[in-house]
């Protein structure tokens, strides 16, 4: 099921019904509703959704944005925050979230878990800034990502319990509703879960059909690229546990959300692990340029006219 994503055209317009036109305008019929949605813009979008313009393929987490938050911040209330208040308002927006999902038929919510307090600077974007002046076989860079690994593994623990609980709780209403939870792999090492934590979580809930995993294309082609795992292994181990994808390219070493089939992915070996019938949700850069889009579209049909259905 090929899907697009409105995070890509959402802060252009202060209506939703324009959102939604314009990404019909792209070739796209199918959308996934994302984050940084203002409340003001969701009458638009269910009038175009009765209306019958497009079907929503799922949700992406908090939707719409909490009123306090003015701006695209999905991450403004972690579950695995250590502050309380912070922790109760992630389960309350999420809870709202999976209410108006269900109104839109959707068939999944996509989920952020929270991190491990760690500073990017120091670990992940420094490896990055390594990386990138080539230093990726050096010493220096194996004894950096090492530290790395060992002080994250050293204190993630009660994080990882915090979206565990977390989990436990909103799977409930996802049972209710029949609305999956998609737990996202994230692109910093800081965030929560890990891939080892990943493994560990699908493997808590193997027995609950209504959480799994979400695989996002760009967010695992950088861990790729720092050497924290293999693209093709990891997604061949985790896809028992998937629900969909988000689908953008890379421009190496660290430039994601790119138009599909313009950087670095093998999308061919890459996509042989996944049903063409799940969901395969564009997430582009708002920077991205329509004829850049329509073009990739038409070429992604061609090369991969099985994922065109579901």
């Amino acid at each position: 099921m090929l899907s697009f994503s409105t995070c890509w055209n959402n802060a252009r317009h202060p209506e939703g019904e324009d959102i939604i036109d314009e990404i019909l305008e792209l070739g796209f019929d199918t959308m996934e509703l994302s984050h940084g949605m203002t409340i003001s813009k969701l009458p638009g979008i269910q009038k175009a959704y009765r209306e019958g313009k497009f079907r929503c393929s799922g949700v992406h987490n908090y939707f719409p944005s909490p009123v306090e938050v003015m701006i695209d911040a999905p991450d403004a209330y972690e579950f695995s925050s250590h502050r309380a208040y912070d922790r109760e308002r992630a389960l309350d927006m999420t809870l709202k979230t999976l209410e108006l999902a269900a109104e839109f038929k959707a068939h999944y919510v996509v989920m952020h878990m929270g991190s491990v307090p760690m500073p990017s600077k120091k670990w992940t974007k420094r490896l990055t800034a390594m990386v990138k002046d080539g230093q990726q076989l050096s010493p220096e860079y194996a004894k950096a990502k090492l530290d790395f690994v060992k002080k994250r593994e050293k204190i993630a623990p009660l994080y990882y319990h915090r979206a565990i609980e977390a989990l436990e709780k909103l799977s409930e209403k996802a049972a209710e509703l029949k609305i999956p939870l998609a737990v996202e792999s994230r692109s910093r090492f800081e965030d929560v879960p890990s891939e080892s934590e990943m493994v560990l979580l699908q493997e808590h809930f193997k027995d609950n059909p209504w959480v799994g995993y979400w695989h996002d294309f760009g967010h695992v082609q950088l861990k790729h690229n720092l050497g924290l795992l293999d693209h093709d292994q990891w997604l061949s181990k985790m896809a028992p546990y998937l629900i969909g994808c988000h689908v953008h390219d890379v421009y190496w070493p660290e430039r994601d959300h790119r138009v599909p089939l313009t950087g670095e992915l093998d999308f061919k070996k890459l996509l042989r692990h996944i049903d063409p019938k799940k969901p395969l949700v564009w997430e582009l850069s708002p920077t991205r340029k329509t004829e850049q889009i329509k073009q990739a579209l038409e070429v992604w049909k061609a090369a991969y006219p099985e994922t065109l259905e579901g």
